[in-house]
């Protein structure tokens, strides 16, 4: 590892964003997708990481632990910096190990690193690629068996999600280096105008980055949990709660960028890839969401304003959950024709609405609100339905008396056919055969 070159990159990044919002950035990338995202500087080395508990893939492990291994990793990931940032592009690459990760060019005045994202497949693992693999880690010390094992376990994922997740970290690399050229400009003037407040300007500057991570902790943990909050909401189209939870957000935002817009759009971005990723989650059309990202980021850069940025977030928020709306919407008529059918044939059976969740792979609770608003009716009620309309032809043929009707429709208490068959029809099992003979 070229030690320089990574304190270099270090050094150009924290002078232009905060080692913690770097770090908070990677990490919340890395949640929303659940890809794994790191800095890299021009050599291939990591300098900064997300998060602990977000690690790498089995695989990805296995082949660091070794330092032949890991050397291959490093220049894997130098070349895909250097042919992004030649394109000034998003690139996917394929590793030394054979799987997939794209890279994010950073450049500030000169080329200074790469965000890095993957490793996945974009293909179920077959024999082929299984037996590449023993080419691949030739000469490293590792279990070939567990090697390969690893690499069968390893995240599938389609090109469209791939180019998704490619596009939202160039976003995220995008506003890191236009905020950068900014405020580097800015500082550059303030040096050269300031020359003689140097010593003061640094002592003052680690005082406030001191209070601001001892204030920061429990601003982060009340952001991430709000976070997670709104991921929720939009999961489950609840607009009017995750309209009031992102009002709070946006609060918490405007208190810390302090009416800094480039801060104040790069926090919107944020919230950009957590609402959309969550709608993906949600059932949302992946190409809808895709076209609908590139839309909003480009909004986002082009807003000036506090306020019309406030009601674009919230406008933002209202289409990704429409989407998941229509979505859901679809998904739960099919469940719904679904669970009527499987009615429809097991209707003599002794059936609950656990079983009937189960066939259709949904919560009981989700199942019965969408049932009730597709048909009108709760699943028990259709279900006596179902079996009354059953009974009553077999009410008319002379071999079969009440018992008989009420045990063969899965009634185990006569006594309760009795009350439920009334209760639909308007008399009783017995009137209504003693009229139909």
């Amino acid at each position: 590892m070229k030690k320089g070159t990574s304190s270099r990159s270090l050094e150009w990044l924290e002078q232009l964003v905060d080692h913690d919002i770097l770090q908070k950035m990677l990490s919340s990338f890395s949640r929303s997708t659940g890809l794994k995202a790191v800095f890299v500087d021009t050599e291939g080395n990591t300098i900064i990481s997300p998060e602990k508990e977000i690690v790498d893939c089995k695989f990805c492990q296995m082949i660091r632990s070794d330092q032949k291994g890991l050397a291959k990793c490093q220049r894997s990931y130098a070349q895909a910096g250097k042919e992004a940032a030649k394109y000034g592009e998003p690139y996917i690459f394929r590793c030394h190990g054979g799987l997939i990760a794209w890279a994010a060019p950073i450049i500030l005045d000169e080329h200074i690193g790469s965000m890095i994202c993957g490793q996945v497949l974009m293909w179920e693992p077959e024999d082929y690629f299984l037996e590449e693999i023993e080419e691949m880690v030739k000469g490293l010390d590792l279990d070939l068996v567990q090697i390969k094992l690893a690499a069968s376990q390893l995240n599938v994922l389609s090109s469209g999600k791939v180019q998704a997740a490619a596009d939202l970290l160039f976003i995220v690399a995008n506003q890191i280096m236009k905020s950068g050229l900014i405020l580097l400009e800015q500082r550059r003037k303030i040096a050269a105008q300031q020359a003689e407040l140097a010593d003061e300007m640094q002592a003052r500057k680690q005082a406030e980055v001191a209070m601001r991570t001892i204030e920061s902790r429990s601003q982060r943990i009340y952001y991430m949990e709000k976070e997670h909050k709104l991921k929720n909401e939009v999961r489950n189209c609840e607009y009017k709660d995750a309209s009031l939870l992102l009002e709070k957000l946006l609060a918490e935002i405007l208190t810390q960028t302090s009416g800094d817009m480039d801060a104040l759009k790069m926090r919107v971005i944020e919230l950009l890839v957590i609402v959309s990723r969550s709608a993906l989650d949600g059932g949302a059309d992946m190409n809808q969401v895709s076209k609908l990202n590139v839309r909003y980021y480009r909004e986002v850069l082009d807003q000036f304003k506090i306020d019309e940025m406030c009601l674009l977030a919230q406008n933002m928020l209202k289409t990704f959950i429409d989407l998941v709306d229509v979505s859901k919407d679809k998904t739960g008529l099919q469940a719904t024709q679904k669970a009527a059918e499987f009615i429809r044939k097991n209707f003599r059976e002794k059936l609950t609405i656990d079983d009937i969740a189960q066939e259709v792979y949904l919560s009981p609770c989700y199942l019965s609100r969408i049932f009730k608003k597709s048909l009108g009716c709760t699943l028990m009620d259709y279900l006596a339905q179902v079996r009354v309309e059953n009974a009553r032809v077999m009410l008319k043929n002379p071999q079969y008396n009440v018992m008989q009707v009420a045990e063969e429709n899965g009634f185990e208490d006569p006594g309760y056919f009795t009350r439920v068959f009334k209760k639909i029809e308007g008399i009783t099992p017995s009137q209504y055969k003693q009229k139909a003979l």
